[in-house]
């Protein structure tokens, strides 16, 4: 039997290789093992409206309305703010179905971008959207039913399609994970109303100055909508936004049909349409969105949402805007799903994020790379 001898220089190489991957995983483990050094933390409440019934309110009668009030359609945040903290914070905004539990700990118990951004110095706030979480006191009636639905939610996300995973998948796989991730699912208290839910966001930006926001998902349209509304949005990292794309009433494209609905514009004024091309803005999509139209909804609803991302972009761009759309597999990073942020690569994701920040002189400093 022939034995071959490797040469020692290749032995150096796959050395070296080795203990730069150990070095990876190790610094990785360490930053998550080390403690969070926290200056201030709470919660606020932003924004709202309140009802007043006429008449007289009656102590001795008090679950009649007259005379009584009724707060509704407010916005919840939970903040933290780090030792050293970079002067501007991150306002986080869940996407339909979610709440401010998108951005916490993921679905197997490792650091969501709430710890990552923080052991990066940015003070987060993590909301609530008005009518949903914390904010679910809505002005408006609604009914919750138990629907089952969540083997679509499945599918919707791209974490698989039921009751496989995709082969590449970045999702936390095993049955615990799951459990988790159903179980973070919340409804709207109230009917989805992208002017109630940007206002929110607005009120809160009065209260913390200006800030940079994270959307996603159905966040991307009111996203959009509280840049317009208000100049304290100073960039955008938009994943996955899904609906209510804003474009100039001149420059708006036709709808997309896809198998599972139809993506339309949303037309607003030019004027307001260009405080869209005075910010960064920075858009990611993961993997498994099919380029062609196919049969599967869920799948063939993000090629339509893709494609309407892209015009989007053309259209800020062409007025002098600063739009950086990331289609993730084009970059080489493949298997993520509809949370890239909470997805087993999520660091990696953080490192995106932090090198758009810093590039963009977000980060406080023009010098200094994300830590």
């Amino acid at each position: 039997m022939q034995t071959r001898t490797i040469p020692p220089t290749a032995v150096a190489g796959l050395r070296t290789a080795f203990t730069c991957v150990v070095a990876v995983l190790f610094a990785a483990t360490a930053m998550a093992s080390e403690p969070l050094q926290i200056q201030s933390q709470g919660s606020v409440i932003a924004g709202g409206t309140v009802q007043q019934q006429p008449g007289t309110f009656d102590p001795l009668a008090p679950t009649k309305p007259d005379g009584q009030s009724y707060h509704g359609d407010h916005v919840y945040a939970f903040y933290q703010v780090p030792v050293k903290a970079r002067p501007l914070p991150i306002v986080m905004w869940h996407g339909a179905g979610q709440s401010s539990k998108s951005w916490e700990t993921t679905a197997d118990g490792r650091e969501g971008f709430q710890n990552l951004f923080l052991r990066r110095r940015f003070t987060t706030y993590l909301i609530d959207q008005p009518r949903r979480g914390k904010a679910g006191r809505s002005m408006v009636e609604s009914t919750l039913k138990p629907v089952a639905d969540e083997q679509m939610w499945f599918n919707q996300f791209r974490i698989g399609l039921w009751p496989e995973y995709f082969r590449d998948s970045q999702f936390p796989k095993g049955e615990a994970a799951l459990e988790q991730f159903f179980r973070s699912v919340t409804p709207n208290t109230g009917p989805y109303d992208i002017g109630v839910v940007s206002d929110g966001v607005v009120a809160l930006l009065e209260r913390t100055g200006p800030a940079i926001l994270f959307t996603h998902s159905q966040a991307g349209g009111p996203g959009w909508m509280t840049a317009i509304k208000t100049p304290n949005v100073r960039a955008i990292v938009a994943f996955e936004p899904g609906s209510s794309f804003v474009f100039a009433k001149d420059d708006a494209p036709a709808p997309i049909p896809s198998a599972f609905d139809t993506v339309a514009p949303v037309v607003v004024s030019p004027e307001e349409f260009k405080a869209l091309t005075r910010i960064p803005i920075l858009v990611l999509y993961g993997d498994n969105i099919p380029e062609k139209p196919m049969r599967m909804p869920a799948q063939d609803s993000w090629r339509a949402r893709l494609e309407m991302a892209r015009a989007w972009r053309d259209a800020v761009n062409r007025q002098g805007g600063n739009v950086t759309l990331i289609h993730l597999p084009e970059i080489g990073i493949r298997g993520n799903s509809h949370f890239p942020f909470s997805d087993l690569n999520n660091v990696q994701i953080a490192d995106l994020v932090s090198d758009f920040l810093q590039k963009q002189h977000l980060d406080g400093t023009s010098t200094e790379h994300h830590e």
